[in-house]
């Protein structure tokens, strides 16, 4: 209330007597939480990164006579110290600072914001950011080292696989160097799988699996069978027999 165009004091809420012509109420102050949205656009962190903050705040008056008689419009007084406030408070901070920290920011902003809306009869009392609007191009390159660091574990298990299951095969190979019959009934056994799963009487095989496996049918069996009386020759101590040559086919003559 103004009395001549002095201050004096604040009247209401309710029913009160003015003077006329003497005293009269210029203004009248809301006293509830006011919330302000305000965007602080392409805002530098220290590392010089630009980010746009989505931020409200939340704030009352507290002193109705303060807020009149020490500020024209306290409104736009809170708002404009609110988005300076928050540009120097992200400039003294990095980007992961930003996005990992943001309670302590709000924490932060609350406290330093509450301190220059004091005089001004205001109080804040919340501030939260709810949106981090980051560059396109930063956004690809940390989804990319996202992925990255996602990937690397299920490298990390594929190559110790790997080395798992060229162990294994090396195991195997000494094996089958030593057994050669094991060699054998493995090929016969991958034969059959595979044409069990086919369901063609055709199967192609390499010349060189032939070779290695013995799989050239009667080879195979003539192979396997020298291989049993060397094994059974060195196991009695006896000369292993010498198979005799095959018969001679005389040449046809040439007709007439």
């Amino acid at each position: 209330m103004l009395r001549l165009g002095r201050f004096a004091g604040v009247r209401g809420p309710g029913v009160f007597l003015l003077l006329p012509y003497i005293e009269r109420t210029p203004y009248t102050i809301d006293m509830r939480v006011v919330t302000s949205n305000f965007i602080a656009e392409q805002t530098l962190t220290r590392d010089n990164v630009p980010v746009s903050v989505d931020t409200v705040v939340c704030w009352r008056v507290v002193d109705p006579a303060r807020a009149v008689l020490e500020i024209t419009n306290y409104p736009e007084a809170v708002q404009g110290a609110a988005q300076s406030a928050f540009r120097d408070i992200i400039g003294r901070r990095d980007l992961s600072q930003v996005l990992s920290h943001r309670a302590e920011l709000d924490v932060a902003m609350t406290q330093t914001l509450d301190v220059q809306t004091a005089p001004w009869g205001s109080k804040v009392d919340l501030v939260r950011m709810r949106d981090i609007k980051l560059p396109d191009l930063l956004q690809d390159a940390m989804s990319r080292v996202a992925q990255a660091e996602r990937e690397r574990p299920a490298r990390i298990v594929l190559g110790e696989s790997e080395i798992a299951v060229t162990r294994r095969f090396a195991d195997a190979g000494r094996l089958y160097e030593r057994n050669p019959m094991a060699l054998y009934l493995r090929g016969m056994n991958m034969l059959y799988v595979v044409m069990k799963a086919g369901g063609s009487s055709t199967v192609i095989v390499p010349s060189s699996a032939v070779e290695s496996m013995s799989l050239g049918g009667v080879s195979g069996i003539t192979a396997l069978a020298k291989e049993a009386t060397v094994a059974t020759a060195a196991a009695t101590g006896a000369t292993a027999p010498t198979p005799p040559p095959p018969p001679l086919t005389p040449p046809t003559p040439p007709r007439g």
